[in-house]
């Protein structure tokens, strides 16, 4: 079992930064891959980035690419988002979800969910 608890949402404007934390608990953190996903209002949840166990490998979405950057730290047990040039449709609820070993890009992948994070970006 993997409990996992976001953070570090809020409200920033056009072109600004911020960066989310997503902590786990359990000791078998190390052996998941991490993901994030977003919603917005009235859209489907969407993938957003991805790490593998070891953090060797990471996706991101198009939409993302350039922009953001995930990492994780497994003696913290935790998992970022760092989220740079911030634009208004990065708006979302963004969530944390954690899959044993290799990384995915499909939610219905994932076996453990955080209760999201709000990010909003004015313009």
């Amino acid at each position: 079992q993997v409990q996992l608890v976001e953070s570090g949402g809020g409200l920033v404007q056009a072109g600004g930064s911020l960066r989310l934390a997503c902590a786990a608990s359990g000791r078998t953190f190390s052996t998941y891959a991490m993901g994030w996903f977003r919603q917005a209002p009235g859209k489907e949840r969407e993938f957003v980035a991805a790490i593998n166990w070891r953090g060797s490998s990471t996706r991101y979405a198009d939409s993302v690419k350039g922009r953001f950057t995930i990492s994780r730290d497994n003696a913290k047990n935790t998992v970022y988002l760092q989220m740079n040039s911030l634009k208004p449709e990065d708006t979302a609820v963004y969530y944390c979800a954690a899959r044993p070993l290799a990384d995915a890009t499909n939610d219905q992948n994932y076996d453990y969910w955080g209760q999201g994070t709000q990010v909003t970006v004015s313009s």
